[in-house]
């Protein structure tokens, strides 16, 4: 897996909307494909491995876990369940991802074959979690939703002295993120202070800042993605649509093919010359005008078709005189005009 800087690779994050339906899960991927997107992700927790009992409510919202350890418990899938998913993925044809929050889930990740990692905001300071991604030498999602600078240029610094593919995310972790908060000034400046590909880990809940980061130039983009708008769970409200994230792809394509194809004016202009004489303007006469009179700007106007004396020539036209009779509202051309120019004097009054 690469990173191509002219071809966006974006992500529909499904995080834990599939609320521990297997199934539901897999209607996902289903979404997802269709939606356009090139990836589906998922999250791999494994509640032992990651948490304690202890562990504190973000947002106070199941109906059913008592307890955050509790939750973490009924998102897990088998790893056979998780390989399930991961072919339905390929069936689809869109890569299969999902950030580990745990060694023990990378390692089983590792084992169904993923092909990258994405690494969480929560996770880059756990250095033995983030230890073992790079050491596994695929390419490297770095989100930096939590992370000061001087982090992130650990961070950085240890994928690329692997030589690994990596690319950098701007990510604020608000749910959902306001306008103000989303740092799509970040975008520039990471790509500058590490030289790698960038991208825009997007919680705002709308198709908006995708397509502003696709329009400066990203690598990666990640929105997460859920059903509809009235389904359970603490990640709705920061998700857009699946039939949004669909409008999001056709966006960043469009917005690719403008920014991959330079425009030549002159080159363009030769391109548009059939339209152009549609829309612009000829010189006519606006009155009956007999075989050698003289024209005088009284008697001339500019209408379409542009398929005459072009508009702009109108002052080189008065003085000529008419080498045949005209009639009101006919089109001239330079065969009806004689070569030289009579002197105009305007009346004094």
């Amino acid at each position: 897996m690469q990173f191509d800087p002219r071809r966006c690779f974006i992500i529909g994050e499904i995080a834990q909307a599939h609320d521990g339906s297997l199934g539901t899960a897999h209607a996902y991927i289903d979404a997802i494909a269709k939606a356009g997107a090139n990836a589906v992700k998922f999250q791999t927790h494994i509640a032992a491995a990651e948490s304690t009992p202890s562990e504190p409510w973000r947002v106070r919202f199941s109906f059913q876990d008592v307890s955050r350890y509790g939750y973490w418990k009924r998102m897990e899938f088998t790893e056979e369940q998780w390989l399930g998913l991961k072919r339905h993925a390929e069936e689809k044809g869109i890569e299969f991802l999902s950030s580990p929050f745990s060694i023990e889930a990378a390692e089983m990740l590792r084992r169904i074959g993923v092909r990258a990692w994405k690494v969480a905001s929560g996770e880059v300071s756990n250095s033995q979690l983030f230890d073992y991604l790079v050491d596994t030498k695929l390419p490297i999602m770095l989100s930096t939703g939590m992370s000061a600078i001087e982090e992130i240029d650990a961070a950085v610094a240890r994928i690329q002295a692997g030589g690994i593919p990596l690319a950098v995310s701007q990510c604020t972790s608000m749910y959902p993120c306001p306008p103000e908060k989303v740092g799509l000034n970040m975008i520039p400046y990471y790509r500058q202070r590490y030289g790698c590909a960038v991208g825009l880990s997007d919680h705002s809940g709308t198709i908006f800042p995708g397509l502003a980061a696709a329009s400066i130039g990203i690598e990666v983009l990640e929105v997460h993605a859920t059903l509809s708008r009235e389904c359970f769970g603490p990640d709705v409200v920061a998700s857009v649509t699946t039939s949004e994230l669909a409008t999001l792809v056709e966006g960043v394509r469009f917005i690719e093919r403008m920014r991959n194809h330079a425009v030549n004016k002159d080159e363009m202009a030769d391109e548009m010359a059939p339209v152009r004489q549609l829309f612009t303007k000829s010189i006519v006469v606006q009155v009956d005008l007999p075989s050698g009179a003289v024209l005088t700007a009284e008697c001339l106007a500019v209408r379409k078709p542009g398929t005459g004396i072009p508009a702009d020539r109108l002052s080189s036209v008065i003085g000529r005189r008419l080498q045949r009779a005209v009639a009101a509202g006919e089109m001239l051309s330079e065969a009806d005009l004689s070569e030289e120019v009579v002197p105009h004097f305007p009346e004094r009054r």
